[in-house]
């Protein structure tokens, strides 16, 4: 009965020792690096005139938002309304001639049917009319150009999005197709720029971690590579990251993200078998006799799977809980 008590006491004080301890192993973790992204628009857009002139409204400033076809100026061109005013002047002396076209060739089918007017005389008539008919359709189509022309004076928004850039002011020249205003599309993303080493350790559909100083609004804590580009540019590869949240922030803003790049071996420990004095991190050291000492390590990153030591500690190793 005695001897039945003491061999349960000591399985259950081995069981204790047993859940106390903990063997060390090196482990392989992914290895991460801090990098700074900018806020970039997945499309930026460029408004346009479609004409010369001069732009005599200047309806958007830096900062606005604005939607597709939005006029964002109207640019003038002086030369427009005289060639329009030619242009009917024109078109109405060819309606003119057109109307007493058709009154001489009705008069030319009447005297014909007389038989006192020639076929040569009335086949000239119809060809009259036939040619007058012609200049007055030219006359209008030219007439509907400049008009379409003038029209065309409105700079419209190419997509909706926040301006970005306006490098006129009203009642400046301008030629056809300068810049009157740059958009970025509502649509935002990180661009990341690595070290050219890690050009093929990264890849589409890849996590990315922003900085917790970052985060703000609705900005989400995660990302992911959305595309990487095939150019490398100064040494470094570019990589863009999509990230819900982002439409808050302003195009060119700097960001802290973490980029997973490689893997490594490293030695990782659950965190409740440190203890901290003085700013100095301890473990328990189980030796080989069965008693355990106190020795210095030095603390790494915290990650899901425990706290990583850099030195102190080796693969095999038998720590305590303190």
């Amino acid at each position: 009965m005695a001897t039945g008590l003491i061999l349960s006491l000591a399985l259950a004080a081995a069981s204790l020792q047993t859940a106390d301890t903990h063997t060390v192993e090196q482990t392989e973790i992914p290895d991460r690096k801090a990098v700074f992204a900018t806020v970039e628009s997945i499309d930026t857009i460029t408004a346009r005139a479609r004409i010369g002139g001069t732009i005599g409204q200047l309806q958007v400033d830096e900062g606005d938002s604005v939607e597709a076809g939005d006029v964002l100026a109207v640019v003038v061109d002086d030369r427009l309304a005289p060639q329009i005013a030619a242009a009917n002047a024109q078109a109405n002396a060819f309606a003119a001639q057109f109307s007493q076209a058709e009154i001489d060739l009705e008069r030319a089918e009447d005297l014909h049917e007389r038989g006192i007017y020639p076929q040569a005389r009335l086949d000239q008539a119809r060809t009259q009319v036939d040619v007058v008919s012609g200049q007055l359709a030219a006359a209008r189509r030219s007439r509907d150009v400049l008009v379409q022309q003038s029209r065309e004076g409105d700079v419209l928004a190419p997509a909706s999005g926040r301006v970005l850039a306006v490098p006129v002011t009203s009642g400046s020249v301008i030629l056809p197709g300068e810049a009157v205003a740059t958009i970025a599309s509502d649509l935002y993303l990180l661009r990341l720029r690595l070290p050219e080493r890690h050009a093929r350790t990264i890849s589409e559909g890849d996590p990315v971690e922003i900085g917790t100083a970052a985060l703000g609004g609705e900005v989400a804590p995660t990302g992911r590579i959305r595309q990487v580009y095939p150019r490398i540019e100064d040494g470094r590869v570019v990589a863009d990251a999509v990230v819900d949240g982002l439409g808050d922030f302003f195009v060119g803003e700097r960001v802290r993200v973490y980029v997973t790049v490689d893997a490594r071996d490293a030695i990782l420990i659950p965190a409740d078998y440190i203890s901290t004095r003085y700013g100095v991190d301890y473990v328990r050291l189980q030796l080989s006799n069965g008693h355990d000492t106190e020795i210095v390590v030095q603390r790494g990153l915290e990650t899901s799977q425990g706290v990583e030591i850099l030195s102190g500690l080796s693969a095999g190793d038998v720590l305590v809980r303190p």
